[in-house]
């Protein structure tokens, strides 16, 4: 069960294309991107829901019988995976966001062990556009309790979803309003806000960079995920493409992965052009290992997408 099935947002219309790396002002893409003679070596983190069933999440019979603690994500993502970046998905830790000790626990298990805190990505806070203003006004306030606890540990943003109700342009503006009022909040955490590419229209570049564009703030991205582009019918929809037109507005990149033949490559992406897309808006941001496969092991997925970014020059 991937995340977007658990809360039953992939009925729910809309498109997320995350922000540029760093504040920079949106840059345009090239129809043939060509990467730059020394492409950055962007650094490899981990998003957490790589292990989301050793967390206890996913399908009964898929479910670790005896789950991990999520506060020990930092030192599972140093030990077993030399890793030293982490993406956390805010659905670990909702039975306890309102603890105090939470952010001073999760904050110095990754000090501990040498781990940097890069995002939080946030769910199951209410949808971004609904037509009810006061609705999109709630969307906002519902996350400072993740803002707040991005800023504890050190993150640059927090992920949200751009799903809206309406229609097509109806979305578009609702949800616009929605991550505008949710930028002015963040900003007063010291925190970014970026959309990604979840289902609904979200899964169209051009819908969600559309809406990256009319809010216009610098705090204000995307998370391109190299996989999530699929239309309603369930059919990958070029995520070549789809990748480039949110790249300008990037300011993390999630690095899907389903399965890997004999030679490492991932079976359902191209990995190498997608890559290129990354590396052609100059992006040096962090690259998140994000493996979703049903065929191996979530440990194994994990490995293979790293061995396969370091081949395509990403660096641990």
């Amino acid at each position: 069960m991937q995340r977007r099935d658990a809360l039953h947002i992939l009925g729910l219309a809309s498109l997320s294309l995350l922000a540029a790396g760093g504040c920079s002002a949106p840059q345009s893409v090239a129809s043939s991107p060509v990467a730059p003679a020394t492409p950055p070596a962007n650094p490899i983190s981990l998003a957490q829901w790589s292990l989301h069933r050793r967390f206890g999440f996913g399908r009964p019979d898929e479910r670790a019988k005896d789950p991990a603690n999520p506060l020990d994500f930092a030192r599972i993502t140093r030990a077993e995976f030399g890793l030293s970046r982490v993406e956390y998905v805010n659905q670990f830790y909702a039975p306890r966001i309102h603890e105090p000790t939470l952010a001073t626990e999760l904050r110095k298990r990754a000090d501990d062990h040498g781990v940097t805190s890069l995002l939080i990505m946030c769910d199951g806070e209410g949808i971004c556009g609904p037509a009810d203003e006061k609705g999109r006004a709630q969307f906002a306030e519902n996350h400072r309790k993740w803002l707040a606890l991005a800023q504890a540990l050190g993150c640059h943003s927090i992920r949200v979803n751009a799903i809206g109700e309406g229609s097509k342009e109806e979305q578009a503006g609702r949800c616009a309003d929605g991550l505008a009022r949710l930028v002015a909040i963040a900003k007063t955490y010291g925190q970014q806000v970026i959309v990604e590419n979840h289902g609904g229209l979200s899964s169209d570049g051009a819908w969600l960079a559309g809406v990256i564009r009319s809010v216009n703030d610098p705090a204000l991205g995307t998370l391109p995920d190299f996989g999530n582009w699929r239309d309603g019918s369930g059919v990958l929809q070029d995520p070549v493409r789809n990748v480039g037109l949110v790249m300008p507005f990037a300011k993390g990149v999630s690095a899907k992965s389903y399965g890997f033949d004999a030679e490492g490559n991932e079976t359902t992406l191209d990995y190498p052009r997608i890559m290129a897309e990354v590396r052609a808006v100059g992006y040096t941001g962090a690259i998140g290992i994000e493996f979703e496969g049903k065929t191996m092991s979530e440990a194994d997925g994990i490995n293979a997408t790293r061995r396969l970014l370091e081949r395509l020059g990403c660096v641990a």
